[in-house]
Formats: C-alpha cells, sequence, structure tokens
C-alpha cells in the first residue's frame, strides 16, 4: 500500500512522512528518495509496473521523474497488463550496459480485485478445493473462490519474477545483481491488511546476491525502512541525514547478526480512520488503538471482499465464530493489546494487557513505544480523516472522502524531523 511504498522510498516511519502517511496522499517535496540518490551517483534507474508511491501521479516534472531514469506503469504494450509485470524484461532490456542500474519492478498482483487472466506459461491454476485458509476466515465455497483467485495472482506473480531472474543470466550479471523481493502489506483479506498483527506487519522478504549467504534463514527483527539504507550502502554510498532505518546488510552475511532491538509499526487512514501503533521486541508485541470505538476491518476492498461478507453472513446467522473470526468486527476494541509469542500464539489471540503476571513487560513496552513515538514527533491527528466506505459492506459512502489537513504527526512538524524546514 502506497504509505508503506512512501517509506521503503524515503527510508522513514509513515508519520514522518507528512500526508503521505495516509492513503493516497502525496510525499512533502522536500524529503530525499533513495532511487534519486543511487541516480545522482550514476546508477540507471527505472520503475515498471504499480507507481503508487507518495500519491503523486506518474508525470514529469514530480518527484518520480526526478528518482527514475524511465518509468512505465506496466499497462502499455504489455500481454497481461493486469499483472503489472508484463514489461520487467523489457525494462530490464533497455538499460544501458555500461552503468550499474536499480530497479523497481512492481507488481499489481496481488491486489484486488481479481481479474483471472489466465497462460499456460503461469502452470496450473489452484482450486478452490486445494487451498488452506487462514483461521480467520469461514470455510464456504465462495471465500475458497476468493482466497484461490488470490493464491493465483501470486502464482502469476512468480512467472515474472522468474522471467526476471532468467533475463539477468543471460545478460550475465545475475552473480553481481542483488535482488530483494518483498510485499509492502499483508494480504488484502479480514484481520490481516493494515493491522499491527503479524499478518497485517510480517510480510515476505527474499534476498539474494553476491555476499548474501544462500538458503539461510533469519530471526533477526528489520524494518522496511531499513531497506533504503542497506540498498546504499551495498552500492557503497551515504545514507542522507533524513534517514531513519538502519541497514541490515551485517544480516545478509550472518543471519544471526542483530541490527534492531525493537521494530515500530503504524497504522494511519486507510480508506478508514484509524491510528494505531505497535512496538516488537523479543517475544512481545504491544500496540495502541486511540479510536477503539470502532472496529478495526480492514481496508475498504477487504470488507467488501466475499471472505468478509461471508463472515459477516456468519455473524448476522447467528452462526458460532471463533476469536478470531469475530475479531474483526469487535467494538469497542481495547485501546491496548500485549501478546506474547513464546506461548505459542503466533496469531495474537491472547490479550495480556490486563494479566497482573505480565505487568512488567507492559510497563517496560508502553515505555519503549512512548519514547520513540516522542523522539519521532508523533501525534494523534485532533481532526482525522473520516471513513470513506462503510464499515459493514466496504461500499463507498455517498460522500467521497475529503481528507483532512490534520495528520498523525501535523501538530508536532514531524514530516520535518531530520530534514531541511
Amino acid at each position: 500500500m502506497q504509505p508503506s511504498r512512501a517509506s521503503i522510498a524515503t527510508g522513514r516511519y509513515p508519520h514522518n512522512n507528512g500526508a503521505a502517511s495516509e492513503l493516497h496522499r502525496p510525499l512533502p517535496p522536500h524529503i530525499p528518495w533513495f532511487p534519486q540518490i543511487l541516480k545522482d551517483a550514476g546508477y540507471y534507474t527505472a520503475l515498471s509496473g504499480k507507481s503508487h508511491i507518495g500519491g503523486e501521479p506518474v508525470k514529469k516534472g514530480g518527484n518520480y521523474f526526478k528518482a527514475f531514469d524511465e518509468i512505465d506503469n506496466g499497462r502499455l504494450n504489455n500481454p497481461n497488463p493486469e499483472s503489472g509485470a508484463g514489461n520487467w524484461v523489457t525494462a530490464l532490456k533497455r538499460r544501458p550496459k555500461d552503468k550499474p542500474f536499480f530497479l523497481w519492478l512492481a507488481s499489481y498482483d496481488a491486489h484486488r480485485g481479481w481479474d483471472g487472466n489466465w497462460r499456460k506459461e503461469f502452470g496450473e491454476k489452484i482450486s478452490p478445493e486445494e487451498v488452506k485458509l487462514p483461521p480467520a476466515l469461514v470455510d464456504t465455497p465462495e471465500t475458497r473462490k476468493d482466497f484461490a483467485a488470490y493464491c493465483n495472482e501470486i502464482r502469476r506473480l512468480d512467472y515474472y519474477v522468474g522471467e526476471v531472474i532468467r533475463e539477468l543470466k543471460a545478460q550475465n550479471v545475475f552473480d553481481n545483481t542483488v535482488i530483494i523481493f518483498l510485499a509492502d502489506n499483508g494480504r488484502p483479506f479480514p484481520r490481516a491488511k493494515t493491522r499491527l498483527i503479524n499478518d497485517g506487519m510480517r510480510t515476505p522478504l527474499l534476498i539474494c546476491g553476491p555476499k548474501v549467504k544462500q538458503g539461510a534463514v533469519s530471526q533477526s527483527l528489520i524494518s522496511s525502512i531499513d531497506i533504503a539504507p542497506t540498498i546504499l550502502e551495498l552500492a557503497g554510498l551515504q545514507k542522507p541525514k533524513s534517514f531513519q532505518g538502519v541497514s541490515f546488510a551485517p544480516i545478509l552475511s550472518n543471519p544471526k547478526a542483530e541490527v534492531r532491538e525493537c521494530v515500530f509499526s503504524e497504522h494511519n487512514w486507510h480508506d478508514y480512520k484509524a491510528y494505531g501503533r505497535s512496538v516488537r521486541k523479543g517475544n512481545y508485541l504491544y500496540l495502541i488503538n486511540e479510536f477503539p470505538q470502532t472496529p478495526w476491518t480492514g481496508p475498504g476492498d477487504s470488507v467488501s471482499s466475499p471472505s468478509h461478507q461471508e463472515l459477516r453472513k456468519a455473524k448476522l446467522s447467528g452462526a458460532k465464530l471463533s476469536k478470531l473470526q469475530s475479531d474483526v468486527f469487535l467494538c469497542p476494541r481495547p485501546r491496548e493489546e500485549l501478546y506474547d509469542t513464546s506461548n505459542g500464539d503466533n496469531l495474537q489471540i491472547e490479550n495480556l494487557a490486563s494479566n497482573p503476571d505480565y505487568a512488567a513487560a507492559l510497563n517496560d513496552m508502553r515505555k519503549i513505544l512512548k519514547e520513540w513515538m516522542d523522539a519521532t514527533l508523533d501525534c494523534v491527528p485532533e481532526n482525522p480523516t473520516k471513513d470513506s466506505f462503510d464499515r459493514e459492506t466496504g461500499k463507498r459512502l455517498l460522500e467521497k472522502n475529503q481528507y483532512s489537513d490534520d495528520y498523525a504527526g501535523k501538530k508536532r512538524r514531524a514530516e520535518y524531523l531530520l530534514c531541511p524546514q
């Protein structure tokens, strides 16, 4: 989603990116992007596919134009325009062969709505009968069909990643190229995307390249804002003062290395009014929700999805839902949540915030989160952007959303932290 893409580009927390902390809103022009730093250092830079960074249209004169030598949105001259990945190999072929290169290759897969376009080279389609549903969903034919379509878009994406690797090998540069494959948000299903629990924040990250220990799995904590400083370090370039992330380059050669004790996440307006913050340290995950009077449903496209509506139908029919399945309807919600993954609670089911046995851990995590919020000039908007979609059906409200001029960190001028004013 756009706020996380903006954070990847700038190496900054969403609320330190100004209005871009909210969906579809622009990044302030004074904040540097790492692709522009690479370009200024002599790299050829290109973006192919979904260009949802900072809310700015792809046009000459904007930050996109400054950061990338070439841009295409993946829709033109593409045998499968819905994926957004059909021009990736073309972008790779068009690079100047006498310059180092950086390519931002972004797909529309997997993103609602599912288009279903399929070619035999993608392989066999996954059937609704064979999918393994997340436990937060109800098992119905409609849910299975919905989840299978999502899985097939991932399979289609996998094909295009393979095409890029084959082209790198054909150009004899694969062994000297670092590939970072990641998702910028959780899956667009109930109790996932926009949530500050594992299913919303712990996204795939795979890396290969020179000096990367292949086949290794690291349990070390990193944040998406760490990608920018890592790439610049691998390129032998200095990171600007504006970056808040840290390089995780040491982990690439030593998976047991640690560059962070804590990671922080946040949720601001994304179709619905929101302000959530979380910190993870060791086995603990602690989060706060400043608008607990409304359910934490997920984005509008998830709420309108067959999977969410099947959950809603089951709830309205009086069916007995599990704690996980009923969680997206919980209202009011607790303002504080604390989870301990050491006892196997990897899905964050048991909120321990009121458990006296965890009082010391709760106080420790409260302190860590407050210190981070103060240090990064975070604050709750007093006049937050309102809901754009109905929380029950996911249908757009009659009045299209009008963004509030107040957003996270605005009152404390958080977008100027570590940046020129």
